[in-house]
């Protein structure tokens, strides 16, 4: 049901708008490529496919749902932090980096989008969507997103934003 109120959203925004919810974005050049792309990306055909593959289809959803990037939740004496919306909602994307509190960033693993099924975006039942860290630890994190066609977003979190029981 998720799904298809996030594809109305999409729909509906024509792949315009900014970001909401209470994230804080640190900068938006969705408007405009990247000068200089990491790991030599080259942008892909933006032609939409109506399974959400590409960063004009999803670009929409994640600015909507930018709150949802992330989640952290104190769990069996631990922070488990959550990527499982960015790991869905990765087709369309090149690459996702995270930094926790003021750790250097790095990148966020994403499964290949199996374009052999009817939903590529599936996450395999075998993928880790979760990291831990020590009990809280984890005061912010910041996310940076390069789309397929060369464009970033990135946001800044603090916990009480992204902290979920």
């Amino acid at each position: 049901m998720l799904d298809i109120i996030l594809i109305g959203i999409a729909l509906a925004s024509g792949g315009g708008g900014g970001p909401s919810g209470t994230a804080v974005p640190e900068a938006d050049t969705a408007a405009a490529a990247a000068p200089s792309v990491p790991g030599g990306f080259e942008a892909e055909d933006q032609t939409p496919t109506g399974k959400f593959t590409t960063a004009t289809e999803v670009r929409p959803i994640l600015q909507a749902t930018q709150s949802n990037w992330l989640a952290v939740r104190d769990y069996e004496g631990q922070d488990w932090i959550y990527f499982t919306h960015l790991l869905t909602w990765r087709c369309g994307l090149h690459q996702v980096q995270y930094a926790i509190n003021d750790e250097p960033l790095r990148v966020l693993e994403l499964p290949p989008c199996d374009m052999g099924l009817a939903q590529p975006y599936a996450i395999p039942t075998d993928w880790v969507i979760y990291e831990t860290r020590p009990a809280g630890s984890v005061r912010s994190m910041r996310v940076e997103v390069l789309y397929d066609d060369l464009t970033t977003e990135s946001a800044v979190f603090d916990r009480s934003q992204i902290a979920v029981q």
